[in-house]
């Protein structure tokens, strides 16, 4: 065995180590990718809503939508993100059926302050519209609540209305 033979033997040996570090590197680029579209995705802002109009007739029928059953949740994922759910029952005890509803939440301190507002559509126009006299679920999901909410359930007012 020769100075050659030597060599060609290290080359080789050097093959493996050098293939699995280029897998590791192909790896981390295509894990890195998929984080940072995942998190583009979820940062990016939601397509923008409809406007519901909310004039002096949206006005008048807007005391015949109730919510009701209301739910909070509270959830942690792995990134240790905060999530609060606000789930119940829209009930419709007019006489017109609801294209679309806007609302907004708020939530308050212990001072009855608002603290946290968010605007909200429950219906839009994908959704099946609410006939009158039936009721719908919904859910409504919330990244953070401020550390000076006063744990009572949010408010929930109608801010707009698509009639038929």
């Amino acid at each position: 065995m020769g100075f050659s033979d030597s060599v060609e033997m290290k080359d080789k040996s050097r093959l493996p180590a050098a293939m699995a570090a280029g897998v590791v590197v192909v790896v981390l680029i295509v894990g890195g990718l998929m984080l940072m579209t995942r998190y583009v995705a979820r940062h990016s802002p939601p397509p923008a809503a409809q406007h519901f109009p909310f004039g002096p007739q949206e006005q008048e029928y807007a005391q015949h939508i109730h919510f009701t059953n209301i739910q909070m949740a509270h959830a942690e994922n792995f990134l240790n993100e905060d999530f609060t759910y606000v789930a119940g029952t829209i009930d419709n005890d007019g006489v017109r059926t609801l294209h679309g509803l806007a609302v907004t939440i708020e939530f308050h301190d212990p001072f009855n302050q608002v603290i946290l507002r968010e605007g909200r559509q429950l219906i839009g126009p994908q959704a099946p519209p609410l006939a009158a006299g039936q009721h719908q679920d919904f859910q409504v999901t919330l990244q953070h609540l401020p550390d000076t909410w006063n744990h009572q359930y949010p408010s929930i007012r109608v801010t707009g209305l698509a009639l038929e």
